[in-house]
């Protein structure tokens, strides 16, 4: 009964969507305020259909309803309960149906928290993020229904993937959709705002932390996956430019982007037009990274379906917003006139420069992405492109984008001097090239890539705190102290977001140039160097888990001859799924990891085992994490909540009645 209600609120929702999609926008063309105030209790809901929606389908997972088609397909009753309730989205229908809520949420987010909007751009941005929700409800309900029933329920399911079965993972997929989705406010924003045909400061403000909210999931929801391939795909990576991974990082690109250019928008109102046109771009990256995890058309394990029927309606539904956003955009960019004028050298021209850095890296990234299946359509050749060419291509945009930041952030707004911004980051600079000198000079003989990289981290890092220092103004160490502390959130946080990339920098020049590795056929009880470490193979034994059996070794790690950790590399078997699976073991320290996988049994005796000593590989997440405490930062600025309310009393004088 429950899961025939899901399905019914489902139909429901998508007829709501319909009316929220039409009955604003015409209210809104026709200034008719009763037909407009129809969206915020619309959005609500078909949010909160949605949502009972999906917690039915919960309960049929928890509960193991095998009359469930999509139950059978991807769950067990051995299976955790915490597996249980990620296999609701560990599948395509599934996920597909996370993606709805989280869309109709950012919806109802919007109606609720956007009481400083004019009420014709509101309803605007309502009825379109509603044609969003209209499109994929379509999509689902008559493609990719969640709520189909068998006729004769099996016993038992055949089991999620066991890839899926991993707290890093199973957490994974809901903080990409929160990024994937939250960027579907920026599109309807941008649509909405080229309908009115206007955009100024107050729309900078209100767009920019939506943008945020969204970066900051995907840098979350990036960094959970990137750390999920290091230690569960036995490979020792934490990045391997697969078209799913790939799939993530172009919207995420484009989203630092739009953030860095509504910031223009809003102090400069300057750059109107290219804003608009990346907020089009950024969802429209997302549904690309849809198309690509669900149509099948590029090999991933990531993968969620392999069905080009279904690639053909995501393909649809992303030419017919990209295409309509982007034909409106040339039938309105003329009325974006940008009212700012600035200099070569100003904070304006350097945030352009990180625009076209960022922009063109995706374009990059884009193309290497999907060349292997242009070659085989229009050249019937077979190719992959893989990492030497993404490293190769995409590196020099990161160096650049490390130049760039700490200048940027030192230069004066309209116009300023190059020579005066760079006189606090002289430290800075000085910093940077000791570090890469003593990087080298330790490490002479391998590539020039790790000093380079470490040196430009140091560079970011100490200009991101200098650019604090430097809005303390001037006075006594304990005043300049004083005021530091009472810095506006934003600015904290843009601070920490840019130290946060430089960690993330260093940790990926350190590991990539320095990391060692030795792969060999170990015998128990005989010990072998690697490094600095001493590697004992101790034992290996069979183990049982709870839907799965194991291969599992004991290896003992010693420094100098000082026990460190007993480490315990597996190899699973998942008999249901017949999938096996790879898990690492890892000594974490700050400065490095020790990473130990247990391979096949050799036919002379003894295990092939793999170690790598990983230095620094923790920075990399840990500096993820810091990026995203950057954005949350500057997202609880206060300024965020009320800077649209606050300019919209400010073109209201007393006396005057608002229109």
């Amino acid at each position: 009964m429950i899961v025939e209600l899901g399905h019914f609120a489902l139909i429901l929702a998508f007829m709501v969507a319909i009316f929220q999609m039409i009955v604003p926008l015409i209210g809104a063309a026709q200034n008719r305020p009763g037909w407009m105030a129809v969206a915020e209790p619309a959005a609500t809901a078909q949010f909160l259909l949605t949502a009972f929606s999906f917690g039915a389908l919960t309960y049929a997972f928890v509960t193991s309803d095998f009359s469930l088609s999509l139950v059978v397909n991807n769950s067990h009753t051995l299976k955790p309960m915490i597996y249980k309730i990620t296999g609701v989205w560990g599948n395509h229908e599934g996920s597909l149906l996370l993606w709805v809520l989280i869309l109709t949420l950012f919806g109802a987010m919007a109606a609720w928290f956007g009481k400083g909007l004019p009420p014709t751009l509101k309803a605007r941005v309502l009825a379109v993020q509603s044609s969003v929700s209209v499109a994929f409800l379509a999509f689902m309900l008559f493609t990719s229904n969640p709520f189909l029933r068998l006729e004769i329920p099996p016993f038992d399911g055949q089991d999620l993937n066991p890839l899926l079965q991993d707290p890093g993972l199973a957490f994974h997929p809901p903080f990409l959709y929160l990024g994937y989705v939250g960027l579907s406010m920026a599109f309807s924003f941008a649509v909405a705002a080229l309908i009115e045909g206007r955009v100024d400061a107050a729309w900078g403000r209100w767009v920019r932390p939506w943008t945020l909210a969204a970066w900051l999931f995907l840098t979350i929801g990036i960094g959970l996956g990137s750390w999920w391939a290091y230690y569960e795909l036995g490979w020792g990576g934490f990045w391997f430019w697969d078209p799913v991974e790939n799939a993530s990082f172009m919207p995420w690109l484009i989203a630092a982007a739009l953030l860095h250019s509504a910031i223009v928008v809003e102090k400069r109102e300057a750059l109107k037009s290219w804003t608009i046109l990346l907020a089009i771009l950024a969802f429209g990256f997302s549904l690309i990274g849809t198309f690509i995890v669900r149509s099948g058309v590029l090999t991933s394990v990531h993968a969620f379906a392999n069905d080009p029927e279904r690639g053909v309606y995501i393909l649809g539904i992303l030419i017919f917003f990209m295409g309509g956003a982007l034909l409106l955009f040339a039938l309105r960019a003329g009325a974006m006139e940008a009212k700012g004028v600035f200099a070569t050298v100003s904070r304006e021209s350097a945030l352009v420069v990180n625009n076209l850095l960022l922009a063109v890296s995706t374009f990059v990234v884009f193309i290497g992405t999907i060349w292997p299946l242009i070659a085989e359509m229009l050249f019937d050749r077979t190719l992959s492109v893989g990492p030497p060419f993404f490293n190769a291509v995409f590196t020099p945009f990161v160096i650049g984008l490390a130049v760039v930041l700490p200048i940027g952030a030192m230069l004066p707004w309209k116009r300023g001097r190059f020579g005066r911004a760079m006189r606090p980051l002289i430290g800075a600079a000085a910093l940077a090239v000791a570090a890469t000198l003593l990087t080298y000079a330790i490490f002479t003989g391998h590539s020039a890539f790790g000093p380079v990289v470490i040196g430009l981290s140091v560079w970011l890092v100490v200009g991101a705190a200098v650019d604090l220092w430097s809005r303390t103004g001037r006075g006594a160490f304990g005043q300049r102290l004083s005021r530091l502390t009472r810095l506006p959130r934003a600015d904290w946080g843009k601070a920490t977001a840019h130290a946060g990339f430089g960690l993330t920098m260093f940790g990926i020049a350190a590991l990539v140039t320095y990391q060692i590795e030795d792969i060999r056929v170990a015998q128990a009880g005989e010990p072998y160097e690697v490094g600095a470490y001493q590697i004992e193979l101790m034992e290996v034994r069979q183990v049982e888990g709870p839907n799965y059996f194991s291969t599992m070794a004991t290896i003992r790690v010693t420094d100098h001859g000082q026990e460190l950790e007993l480490l315990y590399p597996e190899r699973r078997i998942y008999p249901v799924a017949g999938m096996p699976t790879t898990e690492a073991a890892i000594n974490n320290g700050f400065t490095r990891d020790v990473y130990v996988v247990i391979g096949d049994p050799q036919d002379g005796g003894g295990w092939a085992v793999r170690t790598y000593i990983k230095p620094f590989a923790n920075w990399i997440w840990g500096g993820s994490i810091i990026m995203a405490l950057g954005g949350l930062l500057s997202l609880s600025d206060r300024r965020y909540r009320v800077a649209a309310g606050a300019a919209k009393a400010r073109v209201e004088p007393k006396g005057v009645p608002a229109e």
